[in-house]
């Protein structure tokens, strides 16, 4: 009795969703590579690094937004009310923003990735 013993290559899917922009792109950069989108999609993910940020420090920034909305808010239902508006709240505005600005410089400025 002759046993044949065979390879049998051990496979894994996955199915990943794409949005139709997001699709189209996929689909015209695998035309520009002459490829077909599987080939395509499996190269980038096997031969491209992934680029991840650390986004701890989006905290400060994210408040300072919400400080800042909620004044312009109340200045412009006092500007509506009063149909005038006061130079120390256009003041204290623009002290928010500076800061606002410097914040996300700094974070801008420190922002390290990491790759996988």
């Amino acid at each position: 009795m002759i046993i044949i013993a065979r390879k049998i290559k051990q496979v894994h899917r996955k199915e990943i969703v794409y949005d139709l922009k997001e699709w189209a792109e996929i689909e015209r950069r695998a035309a520009e590579c002459h490829t077909d989108m599987s080939k395509y999609i499996k190269y980038k993910s096997l031969h491209d690094d992934a680029v991840f940020y650390d986004m701890k420090e989006v905290a400060p920034l994210l408040n300072g937004l919400r400080i800042i909305s909620n004044n312009v808010n109340q200045v412009a239902k006092k500007a509506n009310e009063t149909n005038n508006i006061y130079a120390e709240d256009v003041d204290k505005l623009k002290a928010e923003v500076s800061e606002l600005c410097h914040t996300l410089s700094i974070f801008v400025s420190t922002l390290t990735s990491r790759k996988v």
